[in-house]
């Protein structure tokens, strides 16, 4: 693979749009109370945690994903459509699914499964779909 057809900003913008999703995805406004539910959550498990840590393994995760894609996406053929199309399958073929069957065995619930699957389909999606605009 030849590393010079990466955009490393579109790679970049990818791994922020994992903080920046997530941050409206599990959002009050969103799925925050649901997905608070569905893993048996209260505010106060949320106390001391290390944000600043979180985050920052959150983005690296981010990247290795986007760069992860970037690679599968980097031909010359790839455009919006592929990387959208591409990114979609990724996401509900192989990670949302795969989740799904750890899930059903941790025995967690439907909601759980459908918030994060969903997060993880949109995801994926919008990552493609970005690698593919942003050549």
């Amino acid at each position: 693979m030849d590393l010079s057809s990466i955009n490393h900003w579109a790679v970049w913008l990818c791994a922020a749009l994992n903080l920046f999703l997530g941050a409206i995805w599990y959002s009050p406004a969103l799925f925050f109370d649901s997905w608070k539910r569905a893993n048996g959550l209260q505010d106060s498990d949320f106390e001391g945690v290390n944000f600043g840590k979180l985050y920052t393994l959150s983005f690296v995760m981010g990247l290795v994903i986007s760069y992860n894609m970037a690679m599968f996406l980097g031909g010359a053929e790839t455009d919006w459509l592929w990387g959208l199309t591409a990114g979609f399958l990724t996401g509900f073929g192989w990670c949302a699914m795969i989740f799904g069957v750890v899930a059903l065995f941790e025995l967690k619930s439907r909601a759980y499964i459908f918030i994060n699957g969903g997060y993880i389909v949109v995801y994926f999606s919008l990552v493609g779909l970005i690698l593919g605009l942003w050549r």
